[in-house]
């Protein structure tokens, strides 16, 4: 079995960073193992591992449950963290010189999560979720501070239509003048959606205007249904 890194290292970078930058998401197939799955969501009950829990309805943030991880964080999170940045980072950079705006970000992981507690955003910003039937989460931007990172990523932890129904990852997009458009997915076990946490530049005749995207959970019809984010960011609590 490959490593985290090697496994990062050997995708179409090329092609993925292009419909990354040209969309604003894109699903990467087959970026963690079903044993790595299956042991993330094992360990969802280990008390220690994590340093806050969300209850979804009591927020109005939709119904379900998510909890954030405290550093240090688990070592595989901590690889994907750091190997996969480094790669989307200059779409980042694409975009905020497209749209004409001074936010530039470091071409790795440890100066981005350094700009973050300069500004006091000190917790991470990582957290599995856990929906049961009839929970879904409202469309929503993770933002989390002053310093954000404007790509972000999830991974499936089971299987869509064997160990659920229903679920599926919904991301709009806001088009000026017109009503949003919906985009519906449905990645795979193990599958990584990578997606914009706030906007992506789109080109018009006039340039590259800002376009603003969200993101949220279809209700759950059935089952059991887990997923890992990770934001690049740092939270200020």
């Amino acid at each position: 079995m490959q490593s985290i890194k090697k496994r990062i290292l050997s995708k179409p970078w090329n092609d993925i960073t292009k419909e990354l930058h040209d969309k604003g998401f894109i699903v990467v197939k087959n970026m963690l193992t079903p044993k790595e799955c299956q042991a993330l969501i094992a360990n969802y009950n280990e008390r220690e591992t994590y340093r806050k829990t969300i209850n979804m309805e009591r927020y109005r943030f939709g119904k379900g449950e998510y909890k954030y991880y405290q550093y240090p964080l688990p070592e595989i999170i901590n690889e994907l963290r750091e190997g996969i940045y480094p790669k989307i980072a200059p779409v980042a950079n694409q975009w905020m010189q497209e749209l004409g705006l001074e936010n530039r970000f470091p071409l790795i992981h440890p100066e981005m999560k350094q700009l973050c507690h300069d500004k006091e955003q000190m917790k991470p910003a990582i957290l599995i979720l856990k929906y049961a039937p009839g929970d879904f989460n409202t469309l929503h931007q993770d933002l989390y501070g002053e310093v954000y990172f404007p790509m972000q990523t999830v991974f499936m932890l089971n299987e869509i239509h064997q160990d659920y129904e229903g679920g599926e990852f919904v991301i709009t997009e806001q088009i000026p003048r017109a009503q949003s458009k919906v985009n519906v997915l449905t990645p795979s076990l193990g599958d990584m959606v990578i997606l914009t946490t706030n906007f992506r530049p789109v080109k018009g005749t006039k340039g590259y205007y800002r376009v603003s995207m969200k993101h949220g959970v279809s209700p759950l019809h059935s089952g059991a249904r887990f997923s890992l984010g990770i934001i690049f960011h740092d939270a200020l609590s």
